[in-house]
């Protein structure tokens, strides 16, 4: 009779509960590092063999956990939640956040998702498919443009939506960098633009190829870092509201077979404290399937006439499928620099590039290994 009792009392807070809309829960993740070689790493010439810190490898190692209840009538709660972190000593990456890639909850169902917390900027869902390398330790646009390697906003609205092979999108940002390093956290009082940053998309994807476009500000704030121009050099000094970092785009990507080609335009206006800088990126890059191997390339080049920092790269890169899920792979780099200013790195993993004294240049291998889940 006292198990009768218990029994009962156990299930009767259960019998009494709501019915729950059904919910998921997935965790995945990427684990990747290798060891890098690069000449001319020094302002004397030297060079280096290391592991990366901040890629770790060919992809940036990550954790993450991504989750969506149904609600009914075809709308969802969704979130998700992503850990960046170095494989080469364990540490968070992105200023030390415990989910510093991405955080955040919304709503989603046919007219899009509406979603609020850390997330990606516009502009690095309009270039998602059209550049191939994406965010490569060797070889990136992110050696030319830090921005380019991963671009995100604190303290974001987001929307983004798909009709007929259209997609757009638009985020607002209260605070772009709320970061120790970047402590740019938002408005003051009565300042409603300081530290706000704001993008907008427009993507159009058919079967096999597709275009799009991106703007993006970002504007300075009290305590602003200075926004980088040349990786490795000090950059703009940005704490006015009325400071202004604007990045236009356009691109697209096209397959055929087991081809797919990509390219793209980013155009790039700066207005800091006392200086003001214009940059023009352009990227061109293939990648192949062929069995078990992927082969990619990528050609791209930086002009900076403002501090005489002029910068070609290019990429060629290997993976080899163990499975669906691990992969070895090879990549190698050149970088060509043009002028005093010019000391771009072929390598974009670091917080501090292995740069090169100005106006040489510099090459770049990897080896790595890559298991996904």
């Amino acid at each position: 009779m006292r198990k009768a009792r218990l029994a009962i009392a156990v299930m009767a807070p259960l019998a009494c509960a709501p019915a729950f809309a059904q919910s998921s829960v997935t965790l995945y993740g990427i684990v990747d590092t290798g060891v890098e070689y690069l000449t001319h790493a020094t302002p004397t010439g030297g060079s280096v063999a290391r592991m990366p810190v901040i890629g770790g490898g060919d992809l940036p190692s990550r954790w993450g956990l991504k989750g969506s209840e149904d609600l009914g009538r075809g709308l969802k709660a969704i979130f998700t939640l992503e850990n960046g972190f170095s494989l080469s000593n364990g540490a968070l990456q992105q200023a030390g956040r415990l989910f510093g890639r991405q955080a955040y909850v919304g709503l989603k169902n046919g007219w899009g998702q509406l979603t609020f917390g850390r997330q990606y900027s516009m502009q690095t869902w309009a270039m998602s498919d059209a550049n191939i390398v994406g965010p490569a330790g060797i070889g990136s646009l992110g050696s030319l443009d830090s921005a380019l390697l991963a671009d995100r906003f604190d303290n974001a609205v987001a929307y983004m939506g798909t009709f007929y092979g259209f997609t757009i999108g638009a985020s607002y940002s209260f605070g772009r960098d709320a970061s120790t390093a970047g402590n740019c956290g938002g408005q003051v009082a009565g300042d409603f633009v300081a530290c706000r940053g704001l993008s907008a998309m427009i993507k159009y994807d058919a079967s096999n190829w597709g275009v799009a476009t991106s703007f993006e500000e970002l504007r300075g704030g009290q305590g602003s870092a200075p926004n980088t121009v040349v990786p490795g050099a000090p950059g703009v000094a940005f704490t006015n509201s009325g400071d202004t970092d604007r990045r236009y785009q356009v691109n697209g990507h096209l397959t055929v077979g087991p081809v797919r080609l990509g390219m793209g335009w980013i155009h790039r206006l700066l207005h800091g404290d006392v200086r003001s800088v214009k940059t023009d990126v352009e990227y061109l890059g293939a990648s192949v399937l062929y069995g078990a191997w992927q082969f990619d390339a990528q050609l791209s080049h930086i002009g900076n006439a403002a501090d005489d920092a002029d910068g070609t790269l290019g990429m060629l890169r290997a993976n080899y499928f163990l499975s669906k899920r691990t992969s070895v792979y090879g990549v190698a780099g050149y970088m060509k620099n043009h002028g005093k200013g010019a000391i771009y790195s072929v390598s974009a993993g670091t917080a501090v590039p292995a740069a090169p004294f100005g106006g040489s240049n510099q090459m770049g291998f990897e080896l790595g290994i890559r298991q996904m889940f």
